[in-house]
């Protein structure tokens, strides 16, 4: 063993989910409550989705914070994690879940679009994690990190040039920060949705896109979140680096 690395400790554990009131991210809340974890709970707009997955976090014996800001704004996010780990301490770990999409051929793709998915996306990998970093190292008690990434991002897709282009640099960012923390014992994985029943997908033909997947149907929040707790389990100490997808089959 490296003189480095540090091991798991039993202390109490803090999980910071991105994007955690709605789809994906709400679920994700829900599953690491229930697996123990105290949680601080972002989200940008919708304060009565927030609050709601806060009270089934409550209600479910754990404690949470609900922090307020947009991961592409980096001032934003570096005083409001700032503030929130000087009040309550290091995370354990975090999910980059918060993300955007603006779907266009790539002719017609407008410069804002392009900047707003990259700077929401990709981006604040380093506004959220940059942060919590060197805290969650100087705690010595390893840690989790999963990136959520997209079947975009591995396999690329129409009109979403500006989205995979994020979600795969997500998946580069991700596997050389691996290789940094590892002998911290903190991993950092990935988890590639894919057609998942969220409210991205509303309005869109479920029977079409249901029909492209090998399981011959969309997946759940539920069942994404299954993975990311997995990878937050002891289970996956040796699990690193990694690229995971739910997607039915798809790829």
């Amino acid at each position: 063993m490296s003189p480095r690395a540090t091991v798991e400790s039993d202390a109490p554990r803090r999980v910071l989910v991105t994007g955690g009131s709605r789809g994906i991210g709400a679920a994700v809340s829900r599953a690491l409550a229930r697996d123990g974890f105290d949680l601080a709970l972002n989200y940008h707009s919708n304060t009565a989705a927030a609050e709601a997955v806060a009270e089934e976090v409550r209600a479910g014996g754990r404690n949470v914070s609900l922090l307020r800001f947009d991961v592409g704004d980096r001032q934003a996010a570096a005083d409001a994690l700032a503030a929130d780990i000087a009040a309550s301490g290091p995370y354990y770990g975090a999910v980059c879940n918060a993300g955007v999409r603006a779907d266009a051929p790539f002719p017609a793709i407008r410069s804002e679009d392009w900047d707003r998915v990259l700077r929401t996306n990709l981006d604040a990998f380093y506004n959220v994690l940059q942060p919590l970093t060197m805290p969650m190292i100087r705690a010595r008690r390893g840690g989790r990190v999963v990136v959520m990434t997209s079947l975009a991002g591995l396999a690329g897709n129409r009109g979403q040039v500006s989205y995979a282009a994020s979600k795969a640099g997500l998946i580069g960012a991700a596997k050389s920060l691996a290789h940094e923390l590892a002998t911290r014992a903190i991993t950092v994985n990935c988890v590639a949705p894919g057609l998942i029943e969220t409210e991205m997908l509303e309005g869109a033909n479920v029977e079409g896109l249901a029909a492209m997947i090998p399981m011959q149907r969309l997946g759940t929040p539920d069942e994404v979140a299954a993975v990311v707790s997995f990878l937050f389990s002891s289970g996956a100490a040796y699990v690193t680096g990694q690229t995971i997808s739910v997607n039915g089959g798809m790829l």
